[in-house]
Order: structure tokens, then C-alpha cells, then sequence
């Protein structure tokens, strides 16, 4: 595999995020590249959703600092921050009665000066790839919540969904995606996203479930690792993601067995 151009990627610098005393993120610095995936793992409150928060621009830190292709993030401006990165958080709550198609038409919102020729195109092969077209005409509000969660994944999508011209790359940052999903559309999600890392988007996802990190993710950021500075560790998910380290941070003790693939996953207890 080419060696990532890391001055292309995202990265945070010594972030910290503090509500008066209480520390949500300490000293975090993460390195990403483009056209791999990412996954930000850790126990409850270790500061996943805070870190992605961060690294989309959601949240300013209290200190640190984040930098897109070697510039400042707010420098970007965030109209030319949304042709470039698309958000997923855990709750994207609707106040109105919209539609599935229409909330997947609202990724196509930061296009609005520029239209691309075929955006009802767009909106339709988004909600296609994660099997939402059966619910376009239904009101967001009285479906499940995997429901939501795929029709909230086909708004991002929808959001980059063709290459920059200026080829510059294309984020997608999700938190837990995959958490109200049943067991099929869990795994169609992640390959769904390693397809897109694939095609050059960087794609960074909060998951909790170590097995689909396991499975598809080239690297992993980990967070609540105790005895290391900031509690953080990131690097390659074979080499990082290891009974030993999970056995610390979570404090479950785990076995590694080859599946038929040759992935390594873990059974616990």
C-alpha cells in the first residue's frame, strides 16, 4: 500500500475540550489520512464523540488545534467545509414532519449555488445503497431508529457524493452509525463505507462494536488506554487492537480466532 501524504489529511494537535473543570478530551493528537478507514474506539466517556466533534468542526476545543490539509479548520470557512466534509452524530433529531427523500436531499444543501446536473440522481442512489428507497415518501419521525440511521447515512453520502474537481479529498466522519442497526445492515454499512475509502474518501467512525473495527478498518484510534500521556493510542488496527490492550482498556478478557476470511475476531468472557 502507498504510504498515506499525511500533509493532505486531517489532524488535531494536542486538543483538549473542558467544561469548567472536567476534562472531555486531554491532549488528543490524531493523524489521518485520506482513502482509509478510521475507527475511534474506547469505553463510555472516553471522549469518542468529543474527538469527532472536533475533527468535523462541530466543537471548537479549549486548546490545540485542528488543521485540514495543513490549514486551520475555521479557516476553511464553513460553507467550503461542508463541499468537503459530510457529519453523522449519534442524534440528528427532525423537528419537522420531513421525508426520508427529503432529508436526504438536505446533504445536497451545500450545493445549492453550484447544482451538479443530475442531484435528483444523487438522492436516489444514495438512499439505494443503504436501502432506504421503500421509506422515501415516509415521515422521518415514525421510523425505527435503524431506520433513521440509514436514511441519516444517505444524507451524507449524498453530501459528497461526486469527486471534488479540484481533487481535493472528501470526509466522512460518523458517529456510531452502526449502533441501531440489525446484524445484516450493520456489516452492509461498514463495507458500504471501506467502499468509499476505497474510492479516496477518508472515513473516520465511532464504533463500539471491536469486531467490525476489526473487520474494516485499516487503523484504529483508541482512546482510555491507561499509562500512555493523553490516554490515546492510534496505529495499524491488527497491531493496536490486540487482547492485551483490549483486555486494559476494557477490561474484558478476549481470545482472537481466524474466521474463514482469515479476520481475526474476538470472543469475550
Amino acid at each position: 500500500m502507498k504510504a498515506p501524504d499525511l500533509s493532505l489529511g486531517l489532524r488535531c494537535e494536542d486538543a483538549e475540550v473542558r467544561i469548567g473543570a472536567k476534562a472531555l478530551l486531554s491532549r488528543a493528537s490524531v493523524r489521518l489520512a485520506p482513502g482509509r478507514v478510521t475507527a475511534i474506539l474506547g469505553p463510555n466517556g472516553a471522549g469518542k464523540s468529543t474527538l469527532l466533534s472536533v475533527l468535523s468542526g462541530q466543537r471548537e476545543p479549549t486548546a490545540g488545534r485542528v488543521l485540514l490539509d495543513g490549514r486551520p479548520l475555521r479557516a476553511h470557512g464553513m460553507p467550503a467545509l461542508a463541499l468537503r466534509r459530510a457529519l453523522m452524530p449519534q442524534e440528528s433529531a427532525v423537528a419537522f414532519d420531513f421525508s426520508a427523500r427529503d432529508v436526504v436531499a438536505l446533504g445536497r444543501y451545500p450545493h445549492r449555488l453550484a447544482p451538479a446536473p443530475d442531484e435528483d440522481a444523487i438522492v436516489a442512489a444514495a438512499m439505494a445503497l443503504t436501502d432506504v428507497s421503500a421509506l422515501a415518501p415516509r415521515v422521518l419521525n415514525t421510523l425505527s431508529g435503524g431506520e433513521k440511521a440509514r436514511v441519516h447515512m444517505a444524507r451524507v453520502l449524498a453530501q459528497l457524493w461526486h469527486p471534488r474537481a479540484d481533487g481535493a479529498a472528501r470526509w466522512l466522519l460518523l458517529d456510531e452509525p452502526t449502533a441501531a442497526l440489525d446484524l445484516a445492515h450493520q456489516h452492509a454499512a461498514m463495507r458500504l463505507l471501506r467502499g468509499r475509502a476505497e474510492q479516496g474518501v477518508g472515513v473516520v467512525v465511532v464504533l463500539h462494536d471491536l469486531n467490525l473495527a476489526r473487520r474494516y478498518a485499516e487503523e484504529v484510534v483508541v482512546l482510555g488506554v491507561p499509562d500512555i500521556p493523553g490516554g490515546l493510542r492510534q496505529g495499524p488496527t491488527a497491531e493496536v487492537l490486540a487482547p492485551p490492550l483490549i483486555e486494559a482498556v476494557w477490561r474484558m478478557p478476549c481470545q482472537g480466532v481466524v474466521g474463514a476470511d482469515g479476520t481475526v475476531q474476538y470472543l469475550f468472557g
